[in-house]
């Protein structure tokens, strides 16, 4: 059975920071690309990075500069450093597996995109 939980999030000042993990089982991380996603209380769902099973890694413009993802294949996780919150990014941010890889903000209305996608880590931007 695929499982993703992701583990992290929490409450952090403007400007901060925090590191999101994502523990997958079931399948292998380096076999499929993977992404991070967010969605806002009221608000659609929103790409915000993905990677490759080659490496390569794309962001969403909101995020460039401050998130970086990484992924850990001995470990089989997935992790996500995000640096200097902004007040408008409280969300919950579920990791996913993706059926194929995709660049660009509009990757998560692709037609069939999502393998799976975990429940998310609730990130809280408040002073």
């Amino acid at each position: 059975e695929v499982q993703l939980v992701e583990s992290g999030g929490g409450l952090v000042q403007p400007g901060g920071a925090l590191r999101l993990a994502c523990a997958a089982s079931g399948f292998a991380i380096n076999n499929f690309p993977m992404s991070w996603v967010r969605q806002a209380p009221g608000k659609g769902l929103e790409w915000v990075s993905a990677i490759s099973t080659g490496g390569d890694i794309n962001y969403a413009d909101s995020v460039k500069g401050r998130f970086t993802i990484s992924r850990d294949n001995a470990k089989n996780t997935m992790s996500r450093q995000m640096n200097n919150l902004k007040p408008e990014e409280p969300a919950m941010y579920p990791c996913a597996k993706l059926n194929y890889y995709c660049k660009g903000s509009g990757c998560h209305q692709e037609r069939e995109i999502f393998g799976s996608r975990g429940r998310g880590t609730q990130v809280t931007v408040s002073s």
